[in-house]
């Protein structure tokens, strides 16, 4: 399954195009050696590529039998396919349309294989408005909560009310995209992709203060999977309580939670985005077994 890099073979991965509600996705779909026990979908965290999760997705299918998909959402990444400032996506859009096309395809590629999804920060927020989570038998989300500024430590908190000023949300109009390598975010967004993130973040409750009105009602009768809810002990973006907060997204899922502290694996530090970070595999079996 893996060279002598520890990079996947050429012949285990697949590179594919989703069609998402007039966008197309880019796509990586790896597969493990013999037959797959599970397909899973990783929907990715706001502002992180599908390829920060390559290793990852190498690793649970050589180590632990799955078949990933991998993808980014539309005008980001790899599925980029015009100048940012021209994109009219929002987070919306990645989080209703992205998200569902990704699972519709893993349930279309694998129609007699048990489906898993696993759902980084944005990416576990929105199972419920995804008609294939009916056949999904087990979710895992990490770092995924309805996070209100007033969440995060002092340490912090002050990085996130400049992160959402109003400077900064003028320079998102101005450049007509969000330059993330300026304010620190590393990733450049479509500003509406910006605008819905700032909003969310600004009002309690999160993107359910658009349901109703901008946003129709999510099914949370689609989400009867086994749910694994994992929080970061010292994540300051999405901290645990935050997490918690998202478990009432699901009532009908069979619930468990979990806390993944640094102590517990000789980690200084994990934090929000991190987890996924080939230097942090260690994290890797206590997310996905």
């Amino acid at each position: 399954m893996l060279d002598a890099t520890g990079r996947v073979r050429a012949d285990a991965a697949e590179e594919l195009d989703i069609r998402s509600e007039g966008a197309v996705l880019r796509g990586r779909l790896v597969l493990p050696q013999g037959r797959p026990r599970a397909a899973l979908v990783l929907h990715g965290a706001t502002g992180a590529p599908a390829g920060y999760y390559r290793a990852f997705a190498d690793w649970a299918a050589a180590e632990r039998d799955l078949a990933v998909l991998t993808y980014d959402y539309r005008d980001f990444g790899a599925s980029q396919r015009r100048p940012m400032r021209a994109s009219r996506a929002t987070l919306a859009d990645w989080g209703r349309f992205d998200q569902a096309a990704a699972l519709a395809e893993l349930a279309r590629r694998f129609p007699d294989t048990p489906l898993w999804v696993l759902g980084h920060s944005v990416g576990g927020l929105w199972l419920g408005w995804h008609p294939a989570m009916v056949r999904v038998e087990r979710a895992i989300t990490l770092g995924a909560g309805l996070t209100h500024v007033s969440d995060h430590p002092p340490r912090y908190r002050w990085k996130a009310r400049l992160f959402w000023s109003p400077p900064v949300r003028a320079l998102a109009r101005t450049a007509g995209y969000l330059p993330g390598r300026l304010v620190g975010l590393g990733a450049d967004l479509p500003r509406g992709v910006y605008e819905d993130w700032r909003r969310w973040c600004l009002t309690p409750g999160w993107h359910l203060s658009d349901v109703g009105r901008t946003l129709p009602l999510p099914d949370p009768a689609r989400v009867t999977a086994r749910l694994r809810t994992i929080a970061v002990a010292d994540d300051d973006l999405v901290p645990p309580e935050a997490v918690w907060r998202a478990r009432a997204l699901y009532p009908e899922a069979e619930k468990e939670q979990k806390v993944l502290r640094p102590a517990d694996f000789g980690l200084a530090r994990i934090g929000h985005i991190p987890p996924f970070a080939r230097r942090n595999a260690a994290l890797w079996p206590a997310i996905l077994d």
